[in-house]
């Protein structure tokens, strides 16, 4: 077996934790300490994330839609494969090298989405975005550490709080749709979904699609 090669480490704004990008042979991993964040073999809870959240907003014009984590770019990819010509993404991402890594090591991986016309690149906290914003965004679609319950960052818990919640729903326009991403169940989020007003609704994903793998978490959220 090809052994694990690290290509580059990468220092998290406000906290000093960092972030590793490992390669073996044509597949990569994000690592967080110990923790796997992300392999380029599983993509398929990542792209139901962007699909399943168009369904809900088909048919909109100008459809504008955030992004918070670029990653390996699989949902950026499936956004861009279902949404018409003038719709806008702006993809929010912490961290610098991130973005370096799917222009460089990772380019065969992000497919040119980076350049394309409906794509803003936003380097900074999606949180302090989102609060920065009203009524700005027909989807808001969140796939930031390991969900809710799965944190490996403190400082992401506001994402998922009240407070962050109702920011979310503030910066969306009527029934837009906050879509969010979770490596595991979390009963609690759900209620807190419901608890700031949220119409939620709770999807269970495989990791790799129709092949399968672990079993991800998605929640609808549409603002009433």
């Amino acid at each position: 077996m090809l052994p694990w090669i690290e290509l580059d480490r990468a220092t998290i704004p406000g906290d000093g934790d960092e972030l590793r990008l490992k390669q073996r042979g044509q597949e990569f991993s994000i690592m967080l300490g110990s923790t796997e964040l992300m392999n380029s073999r599983l993509s398929g809870s990542e792209e139901a994330l962007a699909t399943l959240a168009h369904e809900r907003i088909a048919g909109r014009k100008n459809i504008s839609m955030l992004i918070g984590g670029l990653g390996m770019g699989f949902t950026l990819r499936a956004a861009l494969a279902v949404l018409p010509d003038d719709a806008r993404v702006v993809v929010a991402e912490l961290v610098p090298a991130v973005v370096d890594w799917a222009r460089g090591p990772m380019a065969d991986l992000h497919k040119g989405t980076l350049d394309d016309p409906r794509v803003e690149i936003h380097v900074g906290d999606v949180g302090a975005l989102i609060r920065s914003k009203k009524a700005a965004y027909d989807t808001i679609l969140l796939d930031v550490d390991n969900g809710p319950d799965g944190l490996t960052r403190p400082s992401n818990d506001g994402l998922y709080s009240h407070p962050g919640l109702r920011a979310a729903q503030g910066a969306l326009r009527p029934g837009g749709v906050l879509s969010v991403w979770s490596s595991a169940p979390d009963s609690a989020f759900t209620r807190r979904l419901r608890e700031v007003g949220f119409a939620t609704d709770e999807v269970k994903v495989r990791a790799n699609g129709k092949r399968g793998g672990a079993r991800h978490v998605l929640w609808m959220a549409t603002k009433r």
